[in-house]
């Protein structure tokens, strides 16, 4: 054995203390460090590679002295940047097991991993009151899990053509039709990844004023496809307004049209875990397939996403990997090497399955509660002020807001300031047209006291400029 790696087994217990006393020292720091970071402008990619090796803690120490200044406080309270959850104390308990046990989350017979995968996956099912005959499976995030929809969606076409595009590829087919609303971009990237493309998806007619489909557009072009399967990618949450289609008219289209449905409730879906907000979800229980993610709204750590689908079989067509040492391919729930895009897979689905015991139905509901009662008090501070104007009505956990004045740059300016305060951060985007900040919040730390002071910097910044 290596002299520095004998080294570090031997000091294994010092390694690990260090990096404990580092973490903890972070975490009880959340609230009063600057919610986001900043790389230096003299940021040097290139570092020279030991020939001995620093060993361990020398090297943990060379990374708090370098780098641990400018990690992001996104776990914290008042990171309110893209849709960015923080990790619930059970979920990082369950993350540093993880790396420690370093399971490959397979069915080997060797580990069970994938059993407790397979209680996580229907852990989160009975949280969000979706249907018992749904099976799904844990990957990185929400993209491999829209990938995995367009995948299974792709043979499915091929099926209604008599072909099995899994084994004998696309060549031949009718380019299939995708149609949709408000898609997230992921779902671009799903198409191109599956082969069927970035050009294929048509983005329908939305609602006045809103981010959800115009769902008579839909019938209109299902319509004039005269029974030519195709595909639809749903909405349950924009990333903007978080914005809902309507699932229960889609559904109802299903029995007239042949097309596979794949909903796309990254964050949105996790609303299903408060009674207050279930109904946004209602008539999901006609997908084909759902993405879901754990570390947004669930405050899994980075990275886990599900998706589930009632088509197994399909899965088993598309994602089946056989071998002489490998178990016999089966369309059985937790046969995970032949229903997921990955063979070695990290046993993310722990911190799952612990933070939704630990939690229960309540302390889910209660955190989606929560963040969408302080959703609509930053609202309603916004709107109270003569400085500022909300883009959108506050729908669930997100506030688009703007400038009472219009101005672009002076906004863009803002969150220039506000990120370089460290007090909060908001991430800019563009609705109608319009650039506009805003605030996700999805963090289980999160307060009223936090909306307060982000208002009040937010107010002071803008009066300073």
């Amino acid at each position: 054995m290596h002299t520095t790696l004998r080294s570090d087994l031997v000091d294994l217990d010092s390694i690990l203390d260090r990096a404990h006393a580092m973490a903890s020292a972070h975490l009880h720091g959340l609230p009063h460090r600057p919610a986001a970071a900043t790389l230096p402008a003299d940021f040097e990619s290139y570092t020279e590679l030991p020939t001995q090796g620093l060993g361990a803690l020398k090297t943990l120490q060379r990374f708090e002295r370098d780098w641990e200044k400018q990690i992001s406080g996104s776990a914290g309270p008042r990171y309110f940047g893209f849709v960015t959850g923080g990790t619930t104390p059970a979920a990082l308990a369950a993350d540093w097991l993880v790396a420690s046990y370093d399971q490959n989350a397979q069915r080997n017979g060797d580990t069970c991993a994938a059993s407790i995968e397979l209680q996580a996956v229907d852990l989160l099912r009975q949280l969000l009151h979706w249907p018992k005959q749904w099976t799904g499976l844990c990957v990185t995030g929400a993209t491999m899990a829209n990938y995995v929809g367009m995948a299974l969606a792709r043979q499915w076409y091929g099926r209604q053509h008599g072909r099995d595009i899994a084994d004998e590829g696309v060549w031949g087919l009718p380019p299939v039709a995708v149609f949709a609303g408000a898609a997230h971009s992921s779902t671009h990237k799903a198409l191109s990844m599956a082969g069927i493309g970035r050009k294929q998806l048509q983005s329908l007619p939305l609602l006045d004023g809103r981010e959800a489909m115009d769902v008579s557009a839909l019938e209109r072009e299902l319509i004039l496809r005269n029974g030519e399967p195709c595909i639809v990618v749903a909405s349950a949450g924009t990333v903007n307004t978080v914005d809902f289609d309507d699932l229960v008219a889609i559904g109802a289209l299903k029995s007239r049209f042949p097309f596979w449905l794949h909903v796309d409730a990254a964050f949105g879906g996790i609303a299903a875990a408060s009674e207050r907000h279930r109904h946004l979800l209602a008539g999901i229980e006609a997908a084909d397939s759902v993405t879901v993610d754990a570390h947004k709204w669930l405050n899994v750590p980075y990275d886990c996403a599900l998706v589930y689908t009632p088509h197994i079989a399909l899965q088993l067509e598309v994602f089946q990997n056989q071998s002489p040492y490998l178990n016999a391919p089966r369309a059985v729930p937790d046969n995970y090497l032949h229903l997921a895009p990955e063979n070695s897979r990290r046993f993310r689905a722990l911190p799952l399955w612990m933070t939704l015991l630990a939690y229960g139905r309540e302390g889910h509901a209660e955190l989606v509660e929560r963040n969408c009662a302080s959703a609509q008090l930053l609202g309603r501070l916004l709107e109270s002020d003569p400085l500022f104007k909300l883009a959108a009505p506050v729908r669930l956990n997100v506030v688009c807001f703007a400038l009472a004045n219009d101005d672009a740059g002076a906004l863009r300016r803002l969150q220039q300031a506000l990120h370089l305060d460290g007090t909060a951060f908001l991430s800019l985007s563009v609705l109608d047209g319009r650039p506009i900040l805003r605030a996700a919040l999805c963090n289980w730390r999160t307060t009223d006291a936090d909306m307060e002071q982000t208002f009040n910097t937010l107010r002071r910044l803008t009066l300073s400029a």
